[in-house]
């Protein structure tokens, strides 16, 4: 739940009764007063005024900028009852009253009294310093004005306050849930530990690719300990105020201490623990620099004899985090939360279809074994977007053909029957699609063609062969490598076999085959004449790809050429292992096509017995 605010001070509670009182006076001193005290002066039209002074009734009158105040005589020429009108432009006015034999003149200014005067100049500021004391406390989160901004906006948890997470409902990431049951068992009985002078660690960094659960793993690390839990992203210590950061970093652990032993969770701890050396300059004023700063000291000094803290922390870019914030002694341990394998997917799975109703053909180790690099989010979403399709096709349960429809629209995407082929580009995408399924059928390493389709799916596909693989695959050899490519250049290689020309549908396989190869020779070492050399500069981020390539180092014109020759080489040596088969497969590639022509789509042991009667091309 989130942490409650504190009681307003009493020295706010002071300025608000002054206010309020001073507010008071002058709405009586001004408004009020002058009401009931004031003469009651009865008002007529200008046009009977002027009436009576014609007629020589008027005795004396007094002229005002907003009111005309006039006597009228009575019947021993003594001035009588005073009346008022509003006045009008009139310039002869004066004329008429001198020529009347009236009395006349200016007004007197209006006489304030002295706590008129006083209130006139105290209450305008006090309004000021009041409305701008509202927006502080809309803005500030709580009713302690502009202090309130420099408090931590952390989020705690307790014990029987919140929907308790526990390792139970975690899977897939057994080796990071071994490493942290002993930060479980410290908090639960740190006796054991320090009685033979054992230190637990203060800091422990969670680092994995989005979705692993890092988060979920926080949480089920403070459930099974059973203590307080205060989480906080690190976006909300950096504001536009210089100082807010540091401050809101000693107010968290000012509170962790106080609810001690605890753990403090800092989600996307990149936001403000970046190198302070990727700037280009030390020793600046940047504010996201003094939060890192106050960080650093803070996990120095919290640590005390009878206050337990354990920070955990978790970020998918550990590659760009400061060093003075990885060392000991602050994160001592980095755990990492990768992407399940096999087993672990199926776990999860079994987790997430607890929540929803399964029908009796559901296979989740067949679901697993197709969906390699899932992470948890991914699963979960998966079992959501199956259980969506099984309603909306008016099933009561979630089927096997729903998880596969599933996986199709997370792998290649929505799909687009409203992008209708003619006949023409229709056979010429149906070519191209059986060009890959045949070359991929043989090659070694590659995993199992499960559909070929010509409907449409995402934002550019016009159809799609679906390759999944049969298990968990860590390294690949060259052999692998090159049937990838081969694979890749099958569908233009087809066109090129029955339509003797090329089109723009194979673009993205000519990039895809392209960098692969430029992997081999740059990056893996796959050159029998440049050698075990590395030409690539730097190193992308280690779980986020930012789909930029590398830039190469510094070489020779001649290294360059080189490098150019071996990527086409490969490339072109792939494309011709292509041709060569789907030649000596013609007969079979003119009979899936046209069979994938009437439906659309092809699959299950259809497609398997199909393409089972693929044969290699005899070696030259």
């Amino acid at each position: 739940m989130p942490i409650k605010n504190q009681p307003t001070p009493p020295r706010f509670r002071l300025f608000n009764n002054i206010f309020l009182i001073l507010g008071a006076l002058f709405l009586v001193a001004n408004f009020i007063l002058p009401s009931i005290l004031g003469p009651q002066i009865p008002g007529v039209p200008y046009s009977l005024f002027i009436h009576q002074v014609q007629e020589g009734e008027v005795a004396r009158v007094q002229v005002g900028q907003n009111q005309i105040r006039f006597q009228l005589k009575t019947g021993d020429d003594q001035v009588g009852q005073v009346f008022s009108t509003t006045p009008i432009f009139d310039l002869s006015l004066p004329n008429l009253l001198e020529e009347k034999g009236v009395e006349f003149a200016a007004a007197p200014p209006p006489q304030n009294g002295w706590l008129t005067s006083l209130l006139g100049w105290v209450i305008p500021p006090l309004i000021f310093v009041g409305i701008w004391q509202f927006f502080v406390r809309r803005g500030g989160g709580g009713p302690q004005g502009m202090l309130s901004i420099g408090k931590s906006k952390a989020k705690v948890y307790v014990e029987g306050e919140a929907a308790k997470t526990t390792f139970a409902d975690v899977a897939g990431v057994e080796e990071a849930k071994a490493e942290l049951v002993e930060i479980v068992d410290f908090l639960k009985t740190p006796g054991r530990y320090t009685q033979i002078g054992a230190r637990i660690p203060k800091g422990v960094l969670l680092v994995g690719p989005p979705g692993t659960g890092k988060t979920l793993l926080a949480k089920a690390v403070a459930g099974e300990a059973g203590v307080p839990f205060f989480s906080i992203s690190g976006s909300e210590f950096v504001e536009m105020f210089v100082g807010v950061g540091s401050s809101r970093v000693r107010d968290l652990f000012e509170q962790a201490q106080k609810q001690a032993p605890c753990i403090v969770f800092i989600d996307e701890l990149d936001a403000i623990g970046k190198s302070r050396s990727s700037s280009g300059f030390y020793g600046g004023n940047d504010e996201r620099e003094q939060t890192l700063n106050q960080l650093l000291s803070e996990m120095d000094g919290f640590a005390v004899e009878d206050a337990t803290v354990i920070v955990l922390a978790a970020t998918n870019r550990p590659e760009i985090l400061d060093p003075a914030l990885l060392r000991p002694g602050r994160f001592d341990r980095q755990v990492l939360v990768d992407r399940p394998a096999l087993s672990g997917r199926e776990a999860i799975l079994n987790i997430h279809a607890q929540k929803v109703k399964l029908g009796e053909d559901v296979d989740l180790r067949a679901i697993a074994t197709r969906t390699p690099g899932f992470a948890g989010a991914d699963l979960a979403n998966l079992v959501n977007e199956a259980a969506l399709l099984a309603a909306r096709n008016g099933r009561q349960a979630v089927a096997q053909a729903d998880f596969a429809e599933a996986i199709e629209r997370v792998v290649a995407g929505l799909e687009k029957k409203s992008r209708v082929l003619n006949e023409k580009e229709k056979k010429i995408v149906a070519y191209h699609e059986v060009g890959h399924a045949l070359v991929g059928s043989l090659m070694p390493g590659s995993g199992r063609i499960e559909k070929i389709s010509i409907v449409s799916r995402g934002m550019a596909a016009l159809g799609y062969t679906l390759q999944l693989p049969t298990e968990d695959r860590f390294l690949m050899d060259e052999a692998e490598l090159r049937g990838q490519i081969a694979t890749l250049l099958g569908g233009r290689s087809a066109e090129e076999i029955v339509f003797n020309s090329i089109t723009t549908g194979a673009s993205n396989d000519l990039q895809r085959a392209t960098d692969l190869a430029e992997q081999m020779v740059t990056t893996f070492g796959m050159s029998k004449i440049l050698g075990p050399l590395a030409y690539q500069q730097g190193a992308r981020p280690m779980f986020l790809n930012d789909g930029m390539p590398n830039a190469r180092r510094s070489m020779s014109e001649e290294t360059a050429q080189a490098i150019d020759r071996e990527v086409k080489d490969i490339v072109e040596t792939a494309h011709q292992h292509a041709l060569d088969t789907l030649n000596h497969n013609r007969d079979l590639l003119e009979t899936i096509t046209m069979q994938l022509l009437e439906t659309e789509a092809i699959e299950g042991d259809k497609l398997h017995h199909l393409l089972s009667q693929v044969q290699a091309a005899p070696a030259l």
